[in-house]
């Protein structure tokens, strides 16, 4: 009988290295990041834009508990301890936004090196003295008139210039030369001027008077000088250019010089609409 012989045992299989555990997490190391960026913070309060904070901090003009605050990145829980200038940081009031007759011949600006009036000489006599600093909601030029959206709260301006909420402006425009109300039309797909795209303009011929018309023109983007080049770009020359409105908000009959203020529920109604995207 034919003796068994056993198989050789394969050679064991080589083990797999165990994976590594995950090292501990070291909470102290890693805190969690509890409030706001400070330019935020600061924007809300009415003290300048996010932009002009992070400005004013390269320059050492804000501090915490003393130390001169050296990145627009620290988060803080509160203004507590902060100042601007040496001066603490009042604690942030209600959202307000106030109507402006800007006349011609202002800078807005808060100051101009080349010493020419800007719109805070005029606003002085035209606010209550109780007024808290006050922010341009976008630009009117030198030379332009009319209504500008002025507010105590950095977050709302910010929101109220940004192009994406597309939030209308609408201009009445004094110009001398000749134009059809068809050029006008074509101006809703919008136009390219020495390399500057200019979005959709809803522009209408009000009335005509020989070669003087008055124009009025709607756009969302506010570009600058967006109006006059366009119109210039037709071979206009405009003598007048005057805002009207600026969202939900118009001039009407506010007499030159003069400002108000907004109703505070009409503007906690348009802050919800921006919020919900729609700047109408």
């Amino acid at each position: 009988m034919a003796e068994n012989r056993r198989r050789p045992a394969p050679p064991p299989r080589p083990r797999k290295p165990a994976k590594a555990a995950p090292a501990p997490r070291d909470e102290a190391a890693q805190p969690k990041r509890e409030g706001e960026r400070i330019a935020k913070l600061l924007a809300r309060a009415g003290v300048a834009s996010r932009r002009e904070v992070e400005r004013m901090i390269g320059e050492g003009r804000i501090a915490l508990d003393g130390q001169v605050l050296e990145t627009p990145a620290t988060v803080l829980p509160s203004l507590k301890g902060v100042t601007v200038d040496g001066k603490p940081v009042a604690r942030a009031e209600a959202a307000r936004l106030f109507r402006f007759h800007k006349p011609s011949g202002l800078l807005t600006a808060e100051r101009d090196p080349k010493g020419r009036p800007t719109i805070y000489t005029a606003l002085r006599n035209a606010l209550p003295k109780d007024t808290p600093r006050l922010m341009p909601v976008g630009r009117l030029d030198f030379n332009t008139e009319g209504l500008l959206l002025m507010t105590n709260d950095g977050e709302l301006k910010r929101a109220m210039e940004l192009p994406a909420s597309g939030i209308p402006r609408t201009y009445r425009a004094r110009a001398f030369g000749d134009v059809s109300q068809t050029q006008l039309e074509d101006l809703i797909e919008g136009m390219t001027i020495d390399g500057i795209r200019y979005g959709r303009i809803d522009a209408n011929l009000e009335r005509r008077t020989g070669r003087n018309q008055w124009i009025e023109l709607t756009l969302t983007e506010g570009k600058n000088r967006e109006v006059r080049r366009v119109l210039e770009h037709l071979g206009l020359e405009v003598s007048r250019l005057m805002r009207t409105a600026y969202g939900p908000f118009v001039l009407g009959d506010l007499p030159r010089g003069a400002a108000d203020e907004i109703k505070q529920a009409e503007v906690e109604r348009f802050r919800k609409s921006l919020a919900r995207g729609g700047g109408q």
